[in-house]
């Protein structure tokens, strides 16, 4: 079993082994906070502080009986005792976690967390019924606010699902664009209805370009940075040129949408096609935006 997921289990029966959904998220949360090296990380959502992953832990966890399948977070017998199976350091922030907040539950501990983490309360629904007014002009002033126009390019390469969405986010992304050929991930998160469903529930429209991405066969044996460059100056002499209409909808969309994204795998743009996108982008005659690698 992942190591997180036994975080879970012993989290949730510390806390009585059953909690309401919204109160797993705040507790889990405020435990992750505590911790060195973070089990889970989280995006601003409808109530507050979110981890996609710990849902998709949630379900493997229910589907090996480990948890009650219920909207509830519910230990069965089976997923009891995994506390003695954490590190001395998590099993001191467990403990930690209990003491301070375990006897939180419903608005008094949203409350609790959106007092001292605002950036994950902006985009609450009900920040009108646990905040006073001082409180949720706080959270206001967490909110982006750069509107200037701006081409992005972002790869989700070693990092999460949720501090990719983090990164959109903090730039205020409005827009993003998957210009991979086939929108397929091993990694939780990124296949395409997964990354669409997450980047539409934060407030991030997306749409899947496959006509700029390049095909999966002449994406292996890719080992040196000339073989990079040997990819990549045959894509912009055959897809680049053949798809002007494609570069020009994308800045007809930035000019609509202000703050847009293409997005890949790579973490960085010089493997990646995305950066001869971005440069073929430069080259257009009206072209006259900046451009920002994430």
């Amino acid at each position: 079993m992942y190591y997180r997921r036994k975080i879970l289990l012993a989290l949730l029966e510390e806390m009585g082994g059953n909690l309401q959904a919204t109160d797993m998220q705040k507790l889990l949360f405020l435990f992750c906070e505590g911790q060195r090296n973070k089990s889970y990380e989280f995006v601003p959502y409808r109530f507050g502080g979110f981890s996609f992953q710990s849902y998709a832990d949630k379900r493997t966890l229910t589907k090996y009986g480990f948890l009650n399948e219920t909207e509830e977070w519910e230990l069965t017998e089976k997923g009891k005792s995994y506390s003695n199976m954490l590190k001395r350091e998590d099993y001191a922030t467990l403990k930690q976690t209990s003491e301070t907040y375990g006897n939180l539950r419903g608005n008094t501990l949203i409350r609790e967390v959106y007092r001292n983490y605002p950036y994950y309360a902006i985009n609450s629904e009900i920040l009108e019924k646990v905040l006073t007014p001082s409180e949720i002009k706080h959270v206001e002033a967490q909110k982006p606010t750069n509107n200037s126009t701006t081409f992005f390019t972002i790869g989700y390469e070693g990092i999460s699902q949720e501090r990719y969405l983090n990164k959109l986010i903090f730039n205020n992304v409005k827009l993003l664009c998957d210009v991979r050929k086939n929108p397929l991930s091993m990694k939780y998160g990124f296949s395409k209805n997964q990354l669409k469903d997450s980047c539409e529930r934060v407030g991030i429209q997306y749409i899947h370009i496959p006509v700029l991405g390049i095909a999966s066969q002449k994406r292996k044996k890719l080992n040196t940075q000339a073989d990079y460059e040997r990819l990549f100056t045959e894509y912009e002499r055959t897809t680049l040129r053949e798809e002007t209409k494609s570069l020009e909808w994308l800045m007809t969309l930035l000019k609509q949408y202000k703050r847009v994204a293409i997005t890949c795998f790579e973490a960085c743009e010089s493997y990646c096609h995305r950066g001869r996108i971005a440069t073929a982008l430069q080259n257009l005659p009206e072209w006259n935006y900046p451009v920002k690698h994430l």
